[in-house]
This record gives structure tokens, sequence and C-alpha cells, in this order.
């Protein structure tokens, strides 16, 4: 364990004082993601150790450098598991799982990053420490300053650590395959969601549709019944989880795709592959980005040029004007003078 907060605060205020913008990192496994942001380098990564873990109250704190693999082996240990499953991409951290906000397979089913996250302590702009709930800075009051970090890019604060929710370990598991064309595949899912069936995760792709089942032993072996399917190992989750499919592993532009689970299909050129019940569809694509994000907001849904960009374009979604005039005056409240990340989520936070 070792405790960089005090340095950390003390780089904060100078590059306040110097005017000098920083560039949050942890641990680099998440650099591709978003816009680049400029400035002096802020790393993280040496501040590390799980501060308190209470199997029986379902809840781990640890500082924001500690690599999730030593938070999931100690969580396995106790049987319990980060019910969103997050994505690593390399060497993760806590504070980078945060910051970026994904989750993967078992989101629909248990909650997001953002649901899950209870507290965190955070160095301002100022170069002050704060915790949520705890030292509450009087012009962000009424925030959810835990939930605004998740998805935050580190464009707000610096993170120091999270308190976070976790979850037993499902007794059993399961996953199953079918041999659909997408319109059965999609008709299927919908009607599979309306049954009180424990569906855990559910990828379609190139005419197949994986189902995981999760739960009690008695349960899991009820709804396979009700599902059908052949029986398959359950390494399929881990490599969509982690982009290792061959369906990522392509130079070509990569679009991250929330839309509404019974939206139709996307009709853009290229290839995709759906995930969350319908609910977020990647598309490899080499269409114009002004014809995704206009398809897609048709749809009722935003895109987010996840992989293959230059980090100059626009990366998400762009936001109506109230929107973003709302996220201007949250950074305002906690990093008033514009050091964190500039320029990471949009060009004018």
């Amino acid at each position: 364990m070792v405790d960089l907060e005090h340095e950390l605060a003390a780089r904060v205020r100078q590059a306040g004082a110097d005017k000098t913008p920083l560039c949050i990192r942890g641990g680099g496994s998440k650099a591709f993601y978003g816009r680049a942001s400029q400035g002096e380098v802020l790393d993280v990564a040496g501040h590390t150790g799980v501060v308190s873990y209470e199997p029986t109250e379902l809840v781990i704190t640890a500082r924001a450098g500690t690599p999730l693999t030593e938070i999931e082996a100690l969580l396995a240990d106790k049987g319990q598991v980060l019910p969103f499953e997050p994505p690593h991409f390399g060497n993760a951290t806590l504070g980078g799982m945060l910051a970026a906000g994904l989750s993967g397979p078992r989101r629909p089913w248990t909650g997001a990053v953002r649901d899950a996250v209870l507290g965190v302590k955070i160095i301002n702009g100022r170069g002050e420490v704060l915790s949520f709930g705890g030292q509450v800075m009087k012009n962000v009051a009424g925030y959810d300053v835990p939930r605004l970090m998740a998805g935050s890019m580190g464009t707000l604060a610096v993170i120091l650590e999270a308190s976070v929710k976790v979850l037993p370990r499902p007794a059993s598991a399961l996953t199953l395959v079918h041999e659909f064309d997408s319109e059965t595949a999609a008709r299927r899912l919908l009607g599979w969601a309306r049954q009180a069936l424990p569906l855990s995760g559910s990828l379609y792709h190139d005419g197949r549709l994986w189902l995981r089942l999760c739960g009690a032993e008695q349960g899991v072996a009820a709804a396979s019944e009700v599902i059908g399917g052949e029986e398959e190992p359950a390494d399929v989750w881990t490599a969509v989880r982690e982009q290792t499919l061959p369906f990522f592993t392509t130079p070509r532009p990569l679009w991250r795709v929330s839309l509404p689970a019974a939206a139709p299909e996307l009709a853009l050129p290229g290839e995709t592959l759906i995930e969350w019940g319908g609910a977020l569809r990647w598309l490899v694509s080499d269409a114009a980005p002004e014809t995704v994000r206009a398809r897609v907001q048709a749809l009722g849904g935003h895109a987010t040029w996840f992989r293959g960009h230059d980090g100059k374009a626009p990366v998400f979604q762009p936001l109506p004007v109230p929107l973003m005039s709302l996220h201007r005056a949250v950074k305002q409240s906690l990093d008033p003078h514009g050091l964190f990340n500039p320029g990471r989520l949009y060009p004018e936070l």
C-alpha cells in the first residue's frame, strides 16, 4: 500500500498556480478511449492499496491506482465479484475503471459502474482533498459526486479512492448458444427478457446467439430447459468483455452504439456485434461519422467512436446546448482552472 495523497494534492496546487493542464493517468489501459488530452502527466498509478473491505457489508474501498486484478482476486477469495464486470484492456486500475465508466456483459441485469460506486475521495481543481459524502464543497452541494465521477474521463477531479458495492459470485453459471438469424434472435431475446429468467449475458454475432444464465443451481437448470440450445464454455464472455474476439481486432473504425433494446437494425454498412439484449451494438464501419450518428440518433440512441480515430475528431455524441451548459457548470464547480484532462470528452471541457 502506498499513499500519495499529499504529493498528488501538492502537484495539483502547483499546476493551478502555474496554469498548467494535467493529463491524469493510471494504468494507461484506456488511453485510446476518448479524445487525446493535453498537459503534463499526473501519474496516479503509484497510489495503491485496499483501504477497507467488509465482505459482510458487500463494500470494498481502495485507492485509485490499485490494479483491478488485485481487487478481483481479493473478492474471489471471499466468493464475491464486481457486479458490472468492468473490462481491463490491460493493466486496469480502480480509478481508471471509474473514470471510463465502462461495464461488461452483466450490466443490464446488475447495473453499471455508476450504480455500484458508493463514495469517493477526490482532489478538486484547487488542490483540496474532499470525501463524498463527507466534506462537501458548497458550490457542488446537490450533485451526486460519486456518480459524476463515473464516465467523467478524469475531466472533473483526480480520483484518490472509491468505495464500490460488490455481490456474491453466482452459485451456478451456464452458457447456451443458438443458431438464429438476426430477426429471430431479436424476437427471442425480447420474449425471454419478459420472463423471470436468471439471464446475465447475451451476445449475437454472425448468426449465433449466446446466452448466459447465472444464479442458484436449480434456477439455472430450470431456465436452461426454457431457453434450450447447446451448452458451451464460458470463455466467450471474457473475450467479448476484453475485446479479444476476431470481430474487434481490426484497424477500421469501431463504434459503440447505445440504443433501446427493441430498436431495429442499424442498417449501416459494416459488421455488427450485439450485446445487452440489443441495447449495446458494436459497429465496425467505414461510414462517415455524421452518417453513423444521424442514423443512431434517429433510432433514439447515441454513438461513441470507440477505436480507430485520431484522437482529435469528435468521439462522443455531440450534446444539446442545455446539456453542454450543465456540463460546463459542473466542470467549473469542481475544476475552476480547467486543469484536468482538457478536451478528453469534448473540446469545450
